[in-house]
């Protein structure tokens, strides 16, 4: 029997940033819409959709809003692959978002640069207790089950030694940073910034429109430098989508015990 009061929508730009979680849903539906796959079901007995949003924040946006619209999804989980914005940030590390903004957001002079205009916000902070959730549940995945998890030999071609969890600053926005000169301009502009993708924030702001409480999780998969697209496919299938998997299942557990 499912969980109450929680459906949970789970969203990711890649196909195999969520390989796994479809095949392991108990009595799963698919509905297109959009152009897009949606699978309902139940994750370890939460109400689950899962969903492709392909890549950038208008595609991200507009699949929040139909899995709050069409699916009545309580909640949202955005899984999948981030460089990294610190240089204490490490790949294979993993970071839940504190709060999201768009760093290539700027109505100057008509509104400070990176408020979206008419909100008077600049940052969409992610909901607490959820983050707090995959904190834990990340931090217990790379204590109990990393090792086993990722191979020997991924952990060496990676240099996974170690990975870490953050929280912080994440940014979005319709680049894929693989400069290190792109990279410095938005961490002088975004102070504590710990990671960068092209999806968040757009989630983030739906979901703040809509009260619909979400959080983000994203796996380091490159320095946001001229080497980011480097095996960046073999990182996201070996050990991105790995990360995900198990982390969305121990969250999934850990939700409905918060729930009973």
């Amino acid at each position: 029997m499912a969980a109450k009061n929680m459906r949970l929508g789970i969203i990711s730009a890649l196909y195999e940033e969520q390989q796994g979680l479809v095949e392991a849903m108990q009595s799963p539906y698919k509905l297109v819409h959009g152009m897009r796959e949606y699978f309902a079901g139940q994750l370890w007995e939460i109400d689950a959709v899962c969903v492709l949003s392909r890549m950038g924040k208008v595609a991200a946006a507009m699949t929040a809003m139909t899995l709050v619209e069409k699916f009545q999804v309580t909640h949202i989980l955005f899984t999948g692959v981030a460089g990294a914005g610190d240089k204490s940030v490490n790949v294979g590390d993993l970071v839940v978002a504190e709060s999201l903004v768009q760093h290539d957001m700027d109505a100057s002079p008509l509104f400070p640069r990176f408020e979206v205009p008419l909100t008077g916000l600049t940052h969409f902070s992610a909901d607490h207790q959820l983050s707090l959730r995959l904190v834990s549940t990340a931090h217990n995945f790379l204590e109990d089950e990393f090792v086993s998890v990722i191979s020997p030999e991924d952990q060496q071609t990676f240099r996974l030694s170690q990975p870490r969890v953050h929280r912080g600053l994440i940014a979005s926005g319709d680049q894929f940073i693989s400069s290190r000169k792109q990279l410095e301009q938005v961490n002088q502009a975004l102070p504590g910034l710990v990671a960068v993708e092209m999806e968040g924030t757009a989630v983030a702001q739906v979901c703040y429109e809509m009260g619909v409480p979400f959080a983000v999780l994203r796996t380091i998969s490159d320095n946001a430098n001229e080497d980011a697209a480097t095996d960046f496919m073999h990182f996201v299938k070996s050990v991105a989508a790995q990360y995900a998997f198990h982390i969305v299942k121990r969250f999934c557990l850990a939700s409905k015990e918060a729930l009973a």
